[in-house]
């Protein structure tokens, strides 16, 4: 038992109730917070306030997130070189200050990263190259495909005898050479700017787009954006998270090398699973961090606003309310940050697992920006306040990176996997 000798207030940090940070921690996270209060949040309102063409157009403050991230040095590098566990908590705090900052360009700097993590993954200097220093997207998600892409199990989870849904992306894999025809979809995280896309596509390897069962082959390619019969879509028109620019990327007989590949058809699931499971644990990190920021609105607001003539928190209701929202702070913050052990310390993870965290992470987060709007009343409602552009982004959040029903069915799924296999049988 840890006595205290007197009566305190507990500690407490940016990230709540955390146990004691080390120097390096405290200034790891004291620069994150600083860049997400003096870059993001201040660069994501003014971008929220413009068109998706004026975003991406040349000369676009968005740009300049780059170049002020870039100077933090808060990268995979660092983590690296970190131990294990401080790695995790490190990498969480991290996230949770860009989510706090600005939830679109917390994801946009997230998947601009992606095709460079993923080369340095497997090793191939030359994509390691390839990807340095470029804005880069995930091309995961395909126009008619939309959440048939969570699909593995085709035996359970689609009906018999149909084959499995291709999607819109398609590649002819030939000995030495990727030739990609069809387009992603609208919703590919810098897919309006991207100059490097790590692409997931049902692929023909000379035996067709399907196994025996049904199920889609795929592979997993780098793609640089520059190569003749590559185009663009016009940037997506959205709800909230306007400082993320997304669009469609089109392929007309786009001819690539099949060194460019990481995945090929034996190990593209394996691989499918594992970059979708990273993508997961960044949407927790950020969610939290827009969970806390909608809180800690509301808590200053109920301290400036009054009503029944006595400020707003000075009302047992407003006190209980605001308790409801810190304890899914915390929730959020508890979940978010074990799925991210899991995903990055657990040698068989699996994407449905992680994905199951970000549904909570957002369906929680979802439940404080919402909360929090209300106490800002009519207010809430305005421009004038950060908060409704919070509950736009947070909104978003709910359909991102996988509906958050569909999402919650996968997981399901899982449990009925393992359990086949001998899981809680016992």
């Amino acid at each position: 038992m840890n006595l205290s000798q007197e009566l305190k207030l507990p500690e407490v940090g940016l990230t709540g109730f955390e146990t004691p940070l080390n120097a390096d921690e405290q200034a790891i996270q004291a620069s994150a917070h600083r860049f997400a209060r003096e870059v993001l949040r201040p660069l994501g309102r003014e971008l929220d306030k413009m068109t998706a063409e004026q975003v991406i157009a040349p000369g676009s403050p968005y740009y300049s997130v780059f170049a002020e991230a870039a100077k933090l040095g808060l990268d995979s590098d660092l983590l690296a070189q970190l131990p294990p566990d401080m790695a995790v908590r490190v990498e969480s705090m991290i996230g949770e200050e860009m989510g706090w900052g600005d939830a679109g360009l917390a994801i946009s700097l997230g998947a601009a990263g992606f095709p460079l993590e993923m080369a340095k993954a497997v090793g191939n200097q030359e994509l390691i190259e390839l990807c340095t220093g470029k804005i880069g997207c995930w091309m995961i998600t395909h126009p008619d495909k939309g959440s048939d892409v969570t699909v593995y199990d085709i035996k359970r989870d689609w009906p018999s005898g149909a084959q499995g849904n291709k999607g819109n992306m398609l590649a002819k894999v030939g000995k030495d050479e990727i030739i990609i025809n069809g387009q992603c979809s609208a919703w590919v995280s810098n897919g309006a700017v991207a100059q490097v896309a790590l692409g997931y596509l049902g692929a023909d390897y000379g035996n067709g787009f399907f196994d025996a069962d049904g199920r889609p082959h795929g592979v997993a390619v780098i793609i640089p954006l520059d190569l003749p019969g590559v185009s663009r879509g016009k940037p997506l028109d959205k709800l909230g998270q306007r400082s993320l620019p997304q669009g469609e990327i089109y392929f007309d007989n786009v001819k690539l090398p099949k060194r460019f590949a990481v995945a090929l058809q034996d190990e593209y699931y394996g691989n499918h699973t594992s970059a979708w499971s990273y993508a997961g644990t960044h949407m927790g990190q950020t969610f939290t961090g827009v969970a806390r920021a909608a809180f800690e609105l509301a808590l200053q607001y109920c301290h400036e606003r009054k009503q029944g003539g006595q400020l707003l928190i000075d009302h047992q209701l407003t006190r209980f309310r605001l308790g409801d929202m810190l304890r899914r702070v915390e929730l959020c913050r508890g979940v978010a940050r074990r799925s991210l052990a899991y995903a990055r310390q657990t040698p068989h993870g699996h994407a449905y697992a992680t994905a199951s965290a970000k549904v909570t992470v957002t369906q929680e987060c979802m439940q404080v920006v919402d909360e929090a709007l209300q106490l800002f009343g009519g207010a809430g409602l305005s421009r004038e306040y950060a908060i409704e552009k919070i509950y736009r982004d947070a909104r978003a959040a709910l359909v991102e990176d996988g509906e958050n029903r569909v999402l919650t069915m996968r997981l399901g799924m899982l449990a009925q996997q393992l359990y086949a296999e001998g899981w809680s049988q016992n």
